[in-house]
């Protein structure tokens, strides 16, 4: 099973997970500093502050994605350390630090992509109402030009945003990310601010430079009803507005220039936000679209009571869940109690080229699976992992002999790192981190993932 010979192999880390240095160089707040000195807020009050110390460890760890064979890096950028407040003064010693990582990384024959917002908007600006103000748009992009600016002699791919679904409903809308918000009207204003800072940093940076190949990184799936439900069942219309939410928001907007219908008959809580010029500016052109998949979206009927449009409990972090709930796991679940269903990553992109004539190329820019296997004689064999990674490039290579333009895979992740609201305790790395000596040790699945880049398959 080959590859396109011009197929791209990489893996994908962000900021916040990896850098550590929290107050090195001049470096401001992000709302997940903040989100992580909130008591009871983070699993075992972990933070970012440490992580894997890959702001002082580059070196090591580009040479670690050297030995692996790694043709692309994916990294995000953290805008405190470029702009401390948010907005105003520029911070050298930041720019200066990607500028050793580009470098590393060209020197090593390593192509660098970046990320411009992987979740870590400035404290201060989230006191200003962070995604929810319409400024922020504004600010995003200001914070792009100077990036792009200083790194697009070397760089050549970037992406704006990484999952804006995630920053809006898991950070405004039920509050389980940073800034930790509990209201989905405001969840909406992020989304529609965050699309609108999207195409506000394409402008600026395609006025920059014409070379650069620019694109957005979302998190999709396939979103269904397992079972029946009789029509008129509230589980019907449940599964529509999920779709709009988790996918439709997004690709519509830019590739359609418009919301989709289920969402526009919210009324004001869609349109409030809306003005005129909006979606032309979101829409503009992109050269690639990123595509992260983790597992589908599936549910079952539901008779019980709870979970309206603008309610934030319900099916997890989508609103408009009367009427269904979570269907059980299915195929092997990994350590972070997901489902494994490579299948729907197949069936998703064949979705996506089917309901857009102007799809862009497309990138699978995170995929993976937490799995904590123990270190054996020196060695992780992680034998679950090498089987999620098979499956899944099994389900990429269908879809590519289907016709979609699939160009490349980044797996999630390249080491264990900080994950979030679960602290330290869900390990997707290709590379196991010791969290307390910051020893690298890659697992056996680094070695099978060496081993397809160097044979361009399997």
């Amino acid at each position: 099973m080959k590859f396109p010979a011009d197929f791209l192999w990489g893996s994908a880390t962000s900021s916040y997970q990896i850098e550590g240095a929290a107050t090195t160089d001049g470096r401001g707040k992000s709302i997940w500093d903040v989100f992580c000195e909130t008591p009871g807020k983070v699993i075992n009050a972990d933070s970012g502050a440490v992580a894997i110390d890959h702001y002082n460890r580059y070196e090591q760890d580009v040479d670690v994605m050297s030995s692996l064979g790694l043709q692309a890096y994916r990294f995000s950028i953290a805008w405190p350390r470029i702009m401390p407040n948010g907005t105003g003064k520029i911070e050298k010693r930041g720019l200066d630090f990607y500028d050793r990582l580009v470098d590393k990384l060209l020197e090593k024959g390593i192509m660098p992509l970046a990320t411009l917002y992987h979740w870590d908007l400035p404290a201060e600006l989230e006191d200003k109402g962070g995604w929810t103000n319409r400024d922020s748009a504004s600010w995003f992009a200001d914070y792009a030009a100077v990036v792009h600016e200083a790194l697009q002699d070397r760089v050549k791919m970037w992406a704006t945003l990484n999952e804006p679904w995630v920053s809006a409903f898991l950070g405004y809308g039920i509050g389980i990310h940073a800034p930790g918000i509990k209201d989905p009207a405001k969840a909406f204003q992020a989304a529609h601010h965050l699309l609108l800072g999207h195409g506000k940093a394409i402008e600026v940076m395609r006025s920059q430079s014409s070379d650069s190949s620019l694109g957005i990184v979302l998190n999709m799936a396939p979103v269904y009803l397992e079972g029946t439900a009789p029509a008129g069942h509230p589980a019907h219309e449940a599964i529509e507005l999920q779709d709009a939410i988790l996918n439709k928001l997004w690709m519509n907007t830019l590739l359609k220039g418009q919301y989709p219908k289920t969402l526009i008959n919210l009324g004001p809580v869609i349109t409030d936000s809306i003005h005129e010029g909006d979606l032309a500016e979101i829409s503009r052109p992109i050269d690639w679209m990123g595509v992260n998949y983790y597992q589908d979206s599936r549910s079952v009927p539901d008779d019980s009571a709870g979970g309206g449009v603008m309610d934030s409990t319900g099916n997890g972090a989508l609103p408009g869940s009367k009427g269904v709930k979570p269907a059980p796991l299915v195929g092997e679940v990994t350590d972070f109690g997901w489902s494994t269903t490579p299948d729907g990553l197949r069936r998703l992109l064949v979705d996506m080229r089917d309901s857009y004539e102007n799809l862009p190329p497309v990138y699978i820019t995170e995929n993976g699976a937490a799995y904590d296997d123990p270190i054996v004689d020196g060695k992780i064999n992680d034998t679950r992992r090498i089987k999620f990674i098979n499956e899944h490039l099994k389900a990429v290579h269908q879809a590519i002999e289907q016709g979609v333009d699939v160009r490349g895979y980044m797996h999630w992740s390249l080491f264990d790192n900080f994950e979030w609201a679960e602290g330290y305790r869900q390990r997707f790395g290709l590379v196991h981190v010791d969290f307390e000596t910051q020893v690298r040790l890659p697992r056996e699945s680094s070695w099978h993932y060496a081993r397809i880049i160097s044979n361009n398959g399997f």
